[in-house]
């Protein structure tokens, strides 16, 4: 029963310590582009000393930022999610030229219309994450566009 006890007082001690690292936040907003367009902006927030990948990587290097979203009846995609300039540098981690971005990046998705607002769409990030010394396992977060 001693024993018992050491290993659960041990174990809350760690799980006490353990930090769940989330380096990158992320916020969702709409822009109304006209009567029956409208922009979808993902917007990564992108703690100090981290950087987040592009949507196009070379093959072997992290795990590419891609977006999908739940079809639905009230609008169409168009074209495919465009992304801001970023740097482009030889990562040291990966020994390529990647595309990331730091402190901060928005994503754009534009849709049409095919009924009336308001209503809602639903989409998902997957992103990969490094800082000068490791790399995250991939994530993803559940994103929802209000759209009005």
């Amino acid at each position: 029963m001693k024993k018992l006890i050491l290993f659960v007082v041990f174990m809350s001690t760690l799980v006490g310590q353990a930090q769940v690292l989330e380096p990158v936040k992320w916020s969702t907003s709409v822009n109304k582009i006209s009567a029956t367009e409208y922009e979808l902006v993902a917007t990564a927030t992108i703690d100090e000393g981290w950087h987040l990948y592009a949507q196009g990587v070379p093959e072997d290097g992290p795990i590419p930022t891609s977006f999908s979203f739940q079809s639905g009846r009230n609008f169409l995609k168009k074209g495919n999610t465009s992304e801001e300039e970023g740097h482009t540098v030889k990562d040291p981690i990966f020994e390529m030229e990647i595309k990331y971005f730091d402190t901060k990046a928005d994503f754009k998705q534009r849709i049409k219309l095919k009924g009336k607002a308001p209503f809602d769409v639903n989409g998902v990030v997957e992103f990969m994450v490094c800082d000068d010394t490791r790399c995250l396992p991939p994530t993803e977060v559940d994103l929802v566009f209000n759209v009005k």
